[in-house]
């Protein structure tokens, strides 16, 4: 079994560029299908769930080509409407090819996605959305077949303001007729980069960021270059990992606007985080200071991805802290890892507590989910001790060659056979 061994106690120092978007790179992939000629995008991280998405890009008959962190894709002579199970199962963004391959060829058939078992993600809502666009939907034995002959405009609220559904509905409403309105539409950073990306091929999408998206059909969409969005999650957890070990690190290639929320908690624990153009700074000395509260919630609200690393975090401060998961709720089966480790934390639902203890120690840990395996590597670069954290299976899903990238900070990580 492949796992990561990572020697704690190193401050981490020095200066690392932040890869592309995982979560913006995905849709963007996806809505390429929907264009004529080669499109060329540029900074797509090096991750398993890009691997399946180009992988199922391929096997629906488009050509891709990766030359380093650049995907140049022609899906002009795509013909398949049926996403490979398999493929399907091994990747819960499958699902965004619904959308584009249903708007341009009236017809997808996909099995139910698979995913991190971080608790319900229903795909309802993209369901019910694209039959208010005029698809009619058949569900039978675990596959879902979409058609429509034409898709129509139409105002469609959805009930959460799900990331997935809006993306989706976004790219299925780019080649319906009329005008589309989505109402309670998710806000997060990465949407408003779909719609960047799709508008720059030809597309009339406004609103993209704000809860009320509206959707113009256009009949065409020329291929183009394009250049994904900093990972807001990864750059959180790099700034974590500065804060957990006492660290000073300078990252490259970062939002900030995109952290407002994030960098307000990290300041309440005590880190010193400088922002100029798109390099950030941060910096803590001493142990952190507890925070009274972190809840989860949709952006731009604290994000539900960086709970698990505040968790460690919080489970070294100076006294006592509180998060509220209320997004997904199976997010913390980090937790008992984290206690492994010596860490003190009571869960009561949905909230736990931590009281801040003096050092964690290291252990063996299994990485649940993509998060969870982040905020493990966290305790473990700040554990007395050797730390191995198993199932890196998930954390190669979201960060890119994560040993070389807290490698070139200071950390003592390596990849071993246990």
């Amino acid at each position: 079994m492949e796992c990561l061994a990572i020697e704690g106690g190193h401050r981490l120092t020095g200066t690392l560029r932040i890869h592309g978007a995982k979560n913006a790179a995905l849709p963007i992939l996806a809505a390429s299908v929907m264009a004529h000629g080669e499109s060329t995008i540029q900074d797509v991280p090096d991750l398993q769930d890009i691997r399946v998405m180009t992988t199922i890009l391929r096997q629906l008959g488009a050509k891709v080509n990766a030359e380093g962190s650049t995907l140049r894709i022609d899906a002009t002579l795509l013909q398949s409407t049926e996403v490979p199970e398999h493929l399907m199962r091994q990747m819960r963004s499958s699902i965004f090819l619904m959308g584009p391959i249903l708007a341009r060829f009236g017809h997808v058939r996909v099995s139910k996605p698979g995913g991190c078992t971080i608790g319900s993600r229903p795909i309802d809502l993209h369901l019910k959305g694209l039959q208010a666009l005029g698809a009619t939907i058949e569900e039978k034995h675990g596959y879902i077949d979409c058609r429509a002959t034409r898709l129509r405009g139409a105002k469609i609220h959805l009930d959460i303001p799900s990331v997935g559904a809006t993306e989706n509905l976004i790219m299925a409403a780019v080649f319906a007729e009329g005008t589309t309105v989505i109402e309670n539409a998710a806000r997060e950073p990465e949407i408003a980069d779909l719609a960047n990306y799709l508008n720059a091929m030809g597309a009339k999408v406004q609103g993209a960021g704000d809860d009320t998206v509206i959707i113009e059909g256009v009949d065409r969409l020329e291929a183009v270059e394009y250049r994904v969005i900093p990972d807001r999650i990864v750059t959180g957890t790099m700034m974590v990992a500065a804060a957990v070990t006492q660290g000073d690190i300078t990252l490259q290639n970062t939002n900030a606007a995109h952290l407002g929320v994030v960098i307000n908690k990290l300041r309440e624990a005590g880190a010193v985080v400088t922002v100029e153009g798109d390099v950030m700074q941060v910096k803590m000395e001493g142990r952190p200071k507890p925070i009274d509260s972190i809840k989860t919630t949709y952006y731009p609200g604290f994000p539900t991805d960086l709970q698990s690393p505040f968790m460690t975090l919080m489970s070294v401060a100076a006294g006592t802290s509180m998060v509220t998961e209320s997004v997904f709720e199976g997010r913390y089966q980090h937790v008992s890892e984290l206690r492994r480790m010596g860490a003190n934390i009571k869960v009561d639902l949905r909230t736990a507590i931590m009281e801040g203890v003096a050092e964690l120690t290291g252990a063996t840990v299994e990485a649940s989910d993509l998060r969870a395996g982040a905020a493990l590597i966290l305790a473990g670069l700040a554990a007395n001790g050797t730390t191995y954290v198993e199932n890196v299976h998930h954390i190669d899903r979201g960060y890119e060659q994560v040993e070389a990238m807290f490698g070139q900070l200071g950390a003592k990580i390596w990849r071993v056979q246990k």
